[in-house]
């Protein structure tokens, strides 16, 4: 008896040698029927090293630049750029645990800015910022500037001073993957359409799309949900939040034609009345002057959400 379970254990065991070597000789692994071909797919990455390597290459100011600005001056002689911001934000400053470094469309700015004033980049320190501190911290004196998707407001410029824009959004309109109807605005007439209350997007839809049946929900993850269950038929809100929705949920949504209504022009925040507007600006200028903007786009935004046409860059100043 215990020889044929010992002659049944070496009978396997050259089963699954014989089953290994044929899978090594072929280039294939032995199925696991683990169900990973099922898995949903993971979030588009960004390119570590394009982005490490771009911002390494990016322009330094002259001496004499930083000598006539007061502001750049205090800067450089702090030894570091204090810069009010975020590591949450997907696309624009997130924190990667794996190797503590801030990548993202923000993130490339700072430190690009860091690299402007010091010739190093790597010389800033981020304090943490959110829509109801970004003012604060600037009026406190914690930080240089505030690099936060901020929105260029008459109401914040009374109290502080804004370099730029640096980039522009709009509305857009965010459907299902499947989504073959609906292709741009007037496509929304007699479908149901998802919109924050309590944001400009009802007003929006009311002149660009009145006959659209609006419902309002109190969150963006609301909302999403509602057009994820066919509740809603489109999500009409700001095209930077949409743009996060797409990298995090790859193959879900899509952008379903032009983004529409008035420009909301991001800046930079800075001290009310400071003399660092002139300098930044200037440094703005000369990234899009060399092509290292539209490089920053399209490897924060465009590449990671399958846009391929890089936009023009804002006007500055």
């Amino acid at each position: 008896m215990k020889t044929r379970k010992i002659l049944s254990l070496i009978l396997s065991l050259a089963l699954i040698i014989a089953l290994a070597a044929c899978a090594a000789e072929s280039g294939t692994e032995p199925s696991t029927d683990d169900g990973s071909a099922n898995a949903e797919p993971a979030p588009v990455a960004i390119d570590k090293e394009a982005f490490d390597a771009l911002i390494a290459s990016g322009p330094v100011a002259d001496d004499s630049a930083i000598a006539a600005s007061e502001w750049a001056s205090a800067v450089k002689a702090a030894g570091n750029l204090r810069v009010g911001g975020t590591r949450t934000s997907f696309l624009f400053s997130q924190l990667d645990e794996t190797d503590n470094s801030l990548r993202g469309f923000d993130a490339g700015l700072y430190q690009l800015l860091a690299r402007y004033i010091f010739g190093d980049e790597s010389k800033f320190e981020l304090t943490q910022v959110d829509s109801s501190t970004r003012e604060a911290v600037l009026q406190n004196d914690q930080v240089d500037a505030v690099f936060a998707t901020y929105s260029i407001t008459p109401s914040r410029q009374e109290v502080i001073s804004f370099a730029g824009p640096y980039y522009t959004s709009k509305q857009a309109i965010l459907v299902k993957a499947d989504n073959t109807d609906i292709k741009g605005l007037e496509d929304l007439a007699g479908k149901n359409v998802a919109t924050q209350a309590g944001s400009t997007g009802p007003a929006i839809l009311e002149e660009y799309a009145p006959e659209a049946v609006v419902q309002e929900f109190t969150t963006d993850a609301e909302a999403r949900t509602a057009l994820e269950q066919g509740r809603v038929d489109a999500y009409v809100t700001d095209y930077t939040l949409l743009l996060n929705a797409i990298v995090k949920n790859p193959g879900v949504y899509k952008i379903a034609g032009e983004t529409f209504g008035s420009d909301d022009n991001y800046g930079i925040g800075l001290p009310l009345d400071s003399d660092g507007v002139a300098f930044v600006n200037d440094f703005l200028k000369s990234i899009i002057e060399d092509g290292t903007w539209a490089k920053l786009w399209k490897i924060t935004l465009g590449d990671r959400t399958g846009i391929s046409e890089v936009p023009a860059a804002p006007t500055v100043g």
